[in-house]
């Protein structure tokens, strides 16, 4: 299956920002697919491969600090709209009019909004493990510590890069490599970006949300306070055409993906299988 890796440009207020992304496969049946809160692309190669191996044309993103894409020290040019935008900005990039976006936790919602801000590229949506209002306290509680150790103890965010950098992600286990990759960080750029998660929008509202009318399938985890599977059941319910799929854990789609997999493939196809859909014109 072939793999090419491109780049492209975004305009911030300090100049111009690189993003990087992993093209697979070919053809018009565009699929993005987003990762998961300071993890790379690269999490989501697996099912960028299934998606693939059916045809569809599948682009992994690292949106702004996150792979190797460019990490600012600057908060605001981290919130869930900022990477919405850059969904679309990619779709400019690649003459793409429309996609199947979706995402796992911070990438979920990137989707979400993503079809929040510009419903006529979005032709459908796959979300892992949104975090809406039930997860926020336990992302203050996970993410606040480390927001304040970037901050006021950067020596800890160098010194685990430091330590984690040099190992060979070929001679370890694919998802050890992931985490390993989610542990090199800069300590100004990973204080901005939580900073401007923290701060800024977080997803659409739930009004937005029920406007939002393309097939979607919603994946929920139990036992995850972190991505509550309330939030998945919720969002599931709001969306006109939404698909709630309960996953076994939150590690089958990392450890024995062939369900939900299957789901996605559903998904994905039969949102290109079916007449595009036609804006009404305002009255």
């Amino acid at each position: 299956m072939s793999e090419r890796i491109g780049q492209f440009f975004v305009a911030s207020d300090a100049g111009r920002d690189r993003l990087e992304y992993t093209e697979y496969g070919s053809g018009d049946a565009w699929v993005v697919l987003l990762p998961a809160e300071l993890a790379p692309r690269r999490m989501m190669q697996p099912l960028a491969h299934a998606l693939a191996a059916e045809g569809l044309h599948v682009v992994t993103l690292d949106p702004l600090g996150h792979g190797r894409s460019d990490r600012p020290a600057d908060p605001h040019a981290y919130s869930v709209t900022e990477y919405a935008e850059q969904v679309v900005a990619l779709l400019d990039h690649l003459g793409a009019a429309q996609a199947v976006v979706g995402g796992v936790s911070l990438g979920a919602n990137v989707a979400l909004e993503t079809a929040a801000i510009a419903p006529g590229r979005v032709r459908g949506l796959l979300l892992e493990a949104p975090v809406l209002d039930n997860g926020v306290e336990a992302g203050v509680l996970v993410f606040g510590p480390l927001l304040l150790a970037a901050r006021f103890l950067p020596l800890s965010v160098t010194l685990l890069r430091r330590l984690t950098r040099p190992v060979p992600r070929g001679i370890v286990p694919f998802w050890a490599g992931i985490a390993l990759d989610a542990c090199d960080q800069r300590a100004d750029a990973l204080a901005a970006l939580l900073h401007g998660l923290f701060f800024g929008r977080a997803a659409p509202s739930s009004k937005e949300r029920r406007r939002i009318t393309v097939p979607t399938l919603v994946v929920g985890h139990p036992f995850d306070p972190l991505r509550p599977l309330a939030d998945a059941v919720t969002l599931a319910d709001e969306l006109p055409q939404g698909t709630f799929v309960r996953a076994r854990s939150a590690l089958e789609w990392r450890l024995t993906p062939e369900r939900l997999d299957r789901a996605a493939v559903g998904l994905a196809t039969g949102c290109w299988k079916a007449p595009r859909r036609r804006r009404r014109s305002g009255a």
